[in-house]
């Protein structure tokens, strides 16, 4: 049985839309998902899909390009291949292709499912597409033409009675309308893009930008000059927020136990005038160690492999007055916790007082960033290519937690790991975040390291 192919209701508020065009021709075989026409309603143009299969039969006496219809307007049936539809108004049988059988039974759509076309304002489409040439307004004219419709000897008429006629340009019927309602110069815009037709973007773009003018300068803002180090940080930032696909797991750790491990140390190195580890480079000493057991959180991406070098070679992000920079600790593997001391006082010194080497900056496969000097806890890291993961650390912090099913004060700290997920899946990059978490929490594992 044919199926009834109404203009539908696009908006909550509408009557009626302006039929564009057909995607299909007439006998064309459909199914469901193919773009039959297209219409426009109260806000853009939109293409309207087939919901069954079968053989397309469009009303020979149908609304043309431009036409305003009503909502509910039969426009084609949807018929089976060995169906023949007679359209009723017309009494004109729609003739099937020669391949496709013809059954004797004729189906005539009732009268009622066909409500009456409107041509409410009706332009032809040669006429709007001159109007929309000449910087015509056609919705102020009377049509000449049948039934009352705008033809272009309309829109020419217009011209020489004193319309002034546009610089001569192409604009689509829904980007002149557009532009008509919002108050835009078509021909202003036209300028801007010689030789190409203006659409519905070009329209809204120009619009977007009259609402977002921007404020007079201001006399007093100061011009920072690009150094050679930010730019190059912007540079590699940009590269990896473009070619990764990066994802960020956070998770909390005990750290009770690290806090005091580093006490223990600090009182134990000082008086020794032995180099203090810092958090950093406990931290360093036990992801290390996490690598150990996941060595695909250092695997370097290249184009045609992933590789995971032998060593772990950990980076440690470093604020500087020049910008951002990541020393490499190298073969933290090799590395008892003091030397770990020793080697990132000598690296963060040389990097803030721009007396690095840039072998000292390069050969990482992870990075370390901590911001818990500013107050902050999670954070999304950005992956320093071409490495495939880093770790943020998070502020210590003492809060209220559950320990030993009791509520009581404990360090704690968020850390944050982003990963590529192009080298790495969801899955390992969360054990081994959680690996991390275990060894903040019993630095005993990693300590006999």
């Amino acid at each position: 049985m044919a199926v009834e192919i109404l203009l539908p209701r696009l908006g909550w508020d509408m009557t009626e839309g302006i039929f564009g065009e057909w995607l299909k021709h007439d006998g064309d075989a459909i199914k469901p998902g193919d773009l039959l026409y297209t219409v426009e309603g109260d806000k853009a143009t939109q293409e309207v899909e087939s919901m069954d299969a079968g053989v397309l039969r469009i009303r020979p006496d149908g609304p043309q390009m431009g036409d305003t219809i009503p909502v509910g307007t039969l426009l084609a049936y949807i018929a089976q291949p060995d169906e023949t539809v007679t359209f009723a108004s017309s009494q004109v049988e729609a003739a099937l292709p020669a391949a496709v059988p013809v059954a004797v039974e004729t189906q005539a759509a009732p009268e009622n499912r066909k409500p009456e076309v409107v041509h409410r304002t009706a332009i032809s489409p040669r006429a709007r597409r001159v109007a929309a040439e000449l910087g015509v307004e056609w919705r102020e004219l009377t049509g000449s033409g049948r039934t009352g419709r705008i033809v272009e000897r309309d829109i020419r008429a217009a011209v020489d009675a004193g319309r002034p006629p546009a610089p001569s340009f192409r604009a689509t019927p829904v980007a002149a309308r557009m532009a008509q309602d919002a108050g835009i110069d078509l021909a202003a815009l036209a300028a801007q893009k010689p030789g190409q037709r203006i659409g519905r973007q070009d329209v809204e773009a120009a619009l977007a930008s009259q609402q977002e003018a921007p404020a007079a300068p201001d006399a007093n803002a100061e011009h920072i000059p690009v150094t050679r180090v930010r730019r190059l940080v912007a540079q590699r930032m940009s590269e990896s927020a473009h070619t990764t696909a990066p994802v960020t797991l956070t998770t909390e750790a005990d750290a009770v136990e690290l806090v005091a491990l580093r006490n223990q140390l600090k009182a134990a190195f000082a008086p020794r005038d032995l180099p203090v580890p810092t958090y950093n480079d406990l931290f360093i000493k036990l992801t290390a160690v996490a690598l150990t057991e996941h060595p695909l959180l250092r695997a370097v991406w290249g184009e045609d492999e992933i590789v995971v070098e032998g060593g772990i070679h950990i980076g440690l992000a470093v604020d500087t007055a020049e910008g951002l920079l990541v020393p490499v600790v190298r073969n933290v593997q090799e590395k008892s916790v003091r030397q770990i001391a020793a080697t990132t006082k000598t690296l963060v010194a040389a990097a803030q007082s721009r007396q690095i080497g840039s072998a000292d900056l390069q050969g990482g496969n992870f990075t370390i960033t901590n911001l818990g000097a500013y107050n902050i806890d999670a954070f999304t890291p950005i992956i320093n290519l071409p490495q495939c993961a880093i770790l943020g650390l998070g502020r210590i912090v003492e809060k209220p937690a559950v320990h030993n099913g009791q509520v009581a004060p404990r360090h704690q700290v968020a850390l944050s790991l982003t990963f590529d997920h192009r080298v790495v899946d969801g899955a390992p990059a969360a054990r081994f975040l959680d690996l991390v978490r275990q060894l903040v929490e019993t630095p005993l594992l990693w300590l006999v390291e």
